[in-house]
């Protein structure tokens, strides 16, 4: 069966089958090409650890009865505190009739727009710039447009690991035409590591490098002057302001803190390149400038009439599966519907076409707004769904006591996360592979999200829980619909009402799709008005924008001040073989095999200013909280900035949830979080001991420690240090199953400790202890036996600090694809005499499928044959 990813925005087509997941060869967005997430979605699908059945609070109950909970208590907040006490946040993992059942029930029949999600923390800055500079929220171009570039400039996005499959139509790009591929961010990403130039700026220096780059397009008559004319307004105050704050290349290299060369060898390829393509993503939009970050992008596109048209234009990126499906619909507080506005006409039509008296009158609370409220008292009841907000949000923190102070929490999800366990209500929700409906990509292009396996237990799709609610509460005939297609034709339906084509989000022409059209409806393109026979490709290559007077605007944006800061500046991320608060990523071991723990990534420099060596522990401190992280060196880190991965929560990690640390400051006209630039101290801590730890089941690490931990094929390993003194009884650390037996090698001068445990003959527990990393003994080969028999001649060996002869070591994974590690790939590369990645390709299959990992064989292969 057809069916669409749930991870990135680059919406790729899956085909399933025989309980297998591949990729589809068909489909636009990825035409055969998988990631390594996307590659593993099978695994991800048992029901193991998912939600069955609803709970309030903490009994087991009836999803039917739960809701008629839910039901009264909003009903109850809203008559005695009024509907601005009641809010919804959702996700970018909503399908598009997920959010439209929820905004239809929020902003039109309970008339207020609390109804955010976690896209504010991803794309909403773009939103806000793409409104700015077109009139509308608009991505203009189209995957195909990677493929007939001459330049391609990654700004803030590392697109090797978030966005591989568009990533590798660059690089298949530079080796048909020889594109060109500039990467501009603080860390020396793979995306870096394979452009041909990399511009490692200073953090929130981008708008300085753009704008510098408007007065030198300006300088050098590269400015379309007749295009501009025709089609803009506003350049001659873009071009004051922009000269102000970075007016020549010395400027901009004050600035950004890069080579005057490298600068003007940028200038120069896009001065000379008319087929550029500008990609950016999160470390655009996760800024307090970030609006202004996207408008200065825009500007240089517009001033050369470099958009719509094949190989240019500014190309945002989207994080989440259906982040532009929410945008569409209305799912962010500050959109009423289908590209609406909150003017008195658009208000009018909206309530009009769902038959309601009126609609609300404003935005309502942004995310982080929206917390607040929660903390204060203005929100009394709210409703997350698919989202685990407690982790992710700025301030995590502080957003955990809100909730868990607020007097109605309900939660709809998949599976258990920190922020069900704050929940009167839990729902369970319908995962990937059960809900049907539609995603939108980061081209526009609307594909089907197919149910090809039956929930678990009671779990329900978020649109019928939404709707579950609007029925009981008195709305029923509004929100009647039998299934999704009914809720997509609505949908389509508003897109097209009263729509003169001033409005160009209009997929009227899907919405008279009755149920077999829907279920075999193919992958389009929007805009799709009535009378269409297909989606759109390009949009504003004619030149006209959707504003009053179909002008689009080089806006001014002013080039901020450098901010001084004295201690470190904490940047945050994705890892590329994880997904948000990894619910799903976290639990498939080749997932976690790549970077088993959180750590900070730390200049070499500044690791040997604090005497730090590679494994250290540290605790990072911010004005938000503080966390012990042990340290990963990275030369690819600029000096006085540290890169902690966004992924980890208390089910992996005693200390990783690195949103308690960051800022809440927001740009200010979207809204959307500063999570790349946030001040924070290091403290070296000292480590008593280490040791690891292999359990059959899933049980609580000891408090003894601090620790991390994966999933392994038949348990668990948790990684320990101690930061306090070995305890008098290490042994006691491993939880022993009933019945098992152990077998143990101790020297308490030395402070070292073996322990195994067994149970009929398998290994069911393992304990290593040790004054230093480097003296506890490898564990995948122990890994691999856990739940295995094992022989009487052989278990002496567990207590060793080596593997038996003939024992597999393995070590690292470095391609997830195919399970290759990074020590048997240093053997091929040593024994075959392999001399380049492709031959290491061709010879182990790593770095074959997603790619990913080819600047990690690059870099394996110099240290190889050229070793320090």
């Amino acid at each position: 069966m057809q069916t669409t990813c749930p991870y990135c925005g680059v919406g790729c087509g899956i085909v399933t089958g025989a309980g297998a997941v591949k990729p589809d060869p068909v489909h636009p967005a990825n035409l055969g090409r998988i990631c390594s997430k996307g590659a593993a979605l099978a695994e991800t699908l048992a029901d193991r650890d998912r939600l069955l059945t609803a709970r309030v609070h903490g009994a087991a109950m009836g999803v039917d009865a739960a809701l008629d909970v839910v039901a009264a208590r909003f009903a109850a907040t809203i008559a005695e505190h009024g509907p601005e006490s009641v809010a919804f946040y959702g996700s970018g993992q909503f399908l598009t009739e997920d959010y439209y059942v929820a905004n239809k029930l929020m902003k039109g029949f309970l008339g207020v727009a609390n109804m955010d999600t976690n896209s504010r923390l991803c794309m909403a800055s773009t939103v806000a710039g793409h409104k700015r500079g077109f009139g509308a929220d608009i991505v203009p171009g189209v995957y195909a447009d990677l493929d007939e570039t001459d330049l391609a400039v990654m700004v803030g996005s590392n697109a090797a690991w978030c966005h591989p499959v568009l990533h590798q139509r660059l690089l298949a790009a530079r080796a048909v035409r020889g594109t060109r591929l500039v990467a501009i961010d603080p860390r020396r990403t793979a995306t870096a590591d394979q452009a041909d130039l990399f511009l490692p700026l200073a953090p929130g220096s981008d708008i300085a490098l753009f704008a510098g780059l408007l007065v030198h397009l300006d300088e050098r008559g590269a400015i379309d002057l007749d295009w501009v004319g025709r089609h803009t307004g506003g350049l001659d105050e873009a071009l004051a302001m922009a000269r102000d704050g970075a007016g020549s290349i010395a400027a901009v290299a004050a600035a950004t803190e890069l080579p005057a060369p490298d600068i003007a060898r940028f200038y120069g390829w896009f001065v000379e390149t008319e087929r550029t393509v500008t990609l950016f993503s999160q470390g655009v939009n996760q800024s307090k400038h970030g609006t202004d970050k996207v408008g200065a992008i825009l500007n240089v596109h517009l001033a050369t009439g470099r958009i719509g048209r094949p190989g240019m234009g500014p190309f945002s990126l989207t994080g989440q599966p259906n982040a532009m499906g929410g945008r569409e619909v209305g799912g962010l507080t500050n959109l009423l519907a289908a590209h609406m506005e909150f003017t008195p006409a658009d208000r009018d039509r909206v309530a009009r076409f769902w038959g309601v008296p009126r609609v609300a009158e404003k935005p309502g609370l942004k995310a982080v707004e929206l917390f607040e409220a929660v903390a204060d008292g203005r929100i009394r009841a709210i409703w997350i769904a698919a989202t685990n907000p407690a982790v992710s949000m700025p301030r995590a923190g502080a957003v955990r006591e809100a909730l868990a102070q607020c007097p109605f929490v309900v939660v709809s999800d998949c599976w258990e996360t920190d922020t069900t366990r704050l929940a009167h209500v839990v729902l369970p929700a319908e995962g990937w592979g059960e809900k049907d409906g539609t995603v939108t990509n980061s081209e526009r292009c609307i594909s089907r999200q197919r149910r090809f396996r039956e929930p678990p237990g009671e779990a329900r799709a978020d649109w019928r829980l939404f709707a579950g609610l609007a029925q009981r509460l008195g709305f029923g005939e509004a929100f009647a619909w039998r299934s999704s297609a009914e809720v997509f034709a609505e949908h389509a339906a508003l897109s097209a009402f009263e729509n003169d084509g001033s409005r160009l989000f209009d997929i009227g022409g899907l919405a008279g799709l009755d149920a077999d059209a829907y279920d075999a409806m193919e992958p389009t393109r929007w805009p799709y008005p009535l009378g269409a026979t297909s989606g759109a490709g390009r949009l504003f290559g004619d030149g006209r924008f959707p504003t009053p007077d179909a002008r689009a605007r080089i806006v001014a944006v002013p080039v901020p001040l450098a901010e001084v800061n004295p201690g470190f500046t904490l940047n945050t991320g994705r890892l590329r073989d994880q997904w948000h608060t990894m619910t799903r990523t976290g639990l498939v071991p080749k997932l976690m095999a790549h970077t088993p723990a959180a750590a900070v990534s730390i200049n070499p420099g500044d690791a040997r200013a604090m005497r730090l060596h590679a494994g250290d522990p540290v605790e990072i401190e911010t004005a938000h909280g503080r966390m012990v992280l042990p340290i990963a060196i990275d030369p690819g880190q600029r000096t006085r900035d540290v890169f902690v991965p966004m992924h980890w929560t208390e089910a992996f990690a005693a200390s990783g949830a690195v949103g308690t640390l960051v800022t809440p400051e927001n740009d200010p006209y979207s809204g959307q979080p500063d999570l790349k630039a946030t001040r924070a101290a290091i403290t070296p801590l000292l480590a008593h001991w280490h040791g690891v730890m292999l359990t059959g089941a899933d049980v609580p690490p000891s408090p003894e420690a601090h620790w991390s931990r994966v999933p392994v094929a038949h348990g668990w390993l948790t990684r320990l240090t101690g930061l306090d003194p070995l305890p008098p009884d290490p042994g006691a650390m491993l939880p022993l199953p009933l019945g098992s037996e152990t077998i143990s090698m101790a020297d308490d001068t030395l402070g070292v400790l073996r322990l195994a445990a067994l149970l009929d003959g398998r290994l069911v527990g393992y304990l290593a202890v040790a004054p230093e990393r480097a003296d506890l003994p490898p564990t995948d080969w122990l890994a691999g036996l856990l739940g295995s028999v094992v022989p009487l001649t052989s278990r002496l060996s567990l207590l060793g600090d080596r593997p038996p002869s003939g024992a597999a070591a393995g070590g690292d994974v470095l391609c997830a694809c195919f399970g290759v590690t990074r020590a048997s790939l240093r053997r091929s590369i040593a024994t075959e005499r392999l001399g380049t990645t492709e031959a290491v390709g061709l010879t182990t299959r790593a770095g074959t499928n997603c790619r990913s990992c080819i600047p990690e064989i690059a870099e394996l292969l110099r240290d190889v044959h050229e070793p320090a």
